[in-house]
C-alpha cells in the first residue's frame, strides 16, 4: 500500500473517514476525514508543501492564489479520465486502495483485493457506513470540473494520474452514494456538504486540490469560496503541486 495511504490510515482513525469498495461510480464521490492542526484549524488536504517556504497558507490566501478564468466544458467525456487503476500492481485499484486507507474498521482483504466488513465514516453526512457497497470514492474537484477548469489541455497521462491521485490525502474521499451522486460536478457555489461540521474542511480540500493540480476557478466559484471561508477563520491550507 502506498506510503500515502498508511500515513493517512492514522488520520482517520483520529478523526472521520468513509470511502467505498469495489462499487460502479456514478458521476462523482466525496471525501470524508477531517483531522486538526496545532492552531485547532481543520487539517488541509493534500500534501505538504506549497507555499515557498512550505508554511501553510491561510485559507482565504489559497483561494486567491487560484486563478480566475471562464470554464470549459466543450469536448467533455468521462472516458477522458481513465480512473480505479491498480497503478502499484497490488492487485488492489485505486478505488479499494482509498477504502483500505479511509476505514475506522479495517476490512477483510480477499483475493484480487476483495473487500468485506469493516466501517467508514461519511465527513460529508457524518454518517457511519459498514457496507461498503454504499459508499462511492469522490474525487474531490470533480473529474467535469477538473476538465472546465484546465484540465481539457492535459495529457491523457496527466488527467490519469489525476483521477488516481493517491499522494495527496484529499485528492479522493470515501463518502456516501447519496451526498456524491448529490453533488455530481458541482463546485461551491452551487453545492456544500450537507454537514456543517464538514464545511470548512471541504473548503480547504478543494482549494487544495485546485492548487495542487493548477486547476482555475470561475469567477461564480471564487466568490462562493471567499464567502464561505468567512467562517473558517482558523483553516489552513498545505499542498504540492503535481508533478
Amino acid at each position: 500500500m502506498p506510503l500515502r495511504r498508511l500515513c493517512f490510515l492514522s488520520a482517520a482513525l483520529l478523526t472521520t473517514a468513509a470511502l467505498t469498495a469495489c462499487t460502479t461510480e456514478t458521476k462523482e464521490a466525496a471525501d470524508p476525514k477531517p483531522a486538526t492542526t496545532t492552531s485547532g484549524s481543520t487539517n488541509p488536504s493534500g500534501a505538504p508543501g506549497g507555499a515557498p517556504d512550505g508554511a501553510s497558507l491561510p485559507l482565504v490566501d489559497a483561494i486567491k492564489k487560484i486563478p480566475v478564468t471562464a470554464e470549459k466544458r466543450a469536448g467533455y467525456e468521462r472516458d477522458s479520465f481513465r480512473h480505479w487503476v491498480d497503478e502499484d500492481g497490488d492487485g488492489c485499484t485505486t478505488r479499494q486502495e482509498v477504502l483500505l486507507a479511509e476505514a475506522v474498521t479495517a476490512p477483510k482483504q480477499g483475493a484480487r483485493c476483495a473487500l468485506t466488513g469493516g466501517s467508514w465514516r461519511s465527513y460529508y453526512d457524518e454518517v457511519e457506513v459498514t457496507d461498503a457497497k454504499k459508499l462511492d470514492i469522490d474525487h474531490m474537484v470533480p473529474l467535469a470540473e477538473a476538465w472546465d477548469s484546465g484540465a481539457h489541455d492535459w495529457t491523457p497521462e496527466r488527467r490519469q494520474a489525476y483521477a488516481n491521485d493517491l499522494t495527496a490525502e484529499r485528492s479522493l474521499v470515501a463518502v456516501t452514494a447519496k451526498t456524491n451522486r448529490s453533488k455530481a460536478d458541482k463546485d461551491p457555489a452551487t453545492w456544500m456538504p450537507p454537514a456543517d461540521s464538514a464545511a470548512c474542511t471541504y473548503l480547504v480540500d478543494w482549494t487544495a486540490t485546485k492548487l495542487r493540480w493548477g486547476l482555475s476557478a470561475d469567477e461564480a466559484e471564487q466568490k462562493a469560496l471567499l464567502e464561505q471561508a468567512e467562517s473558517c477563520a482558523d483553516s489552513t491550507v498545505t499542498y504540492e503541486k503535481a508533478s
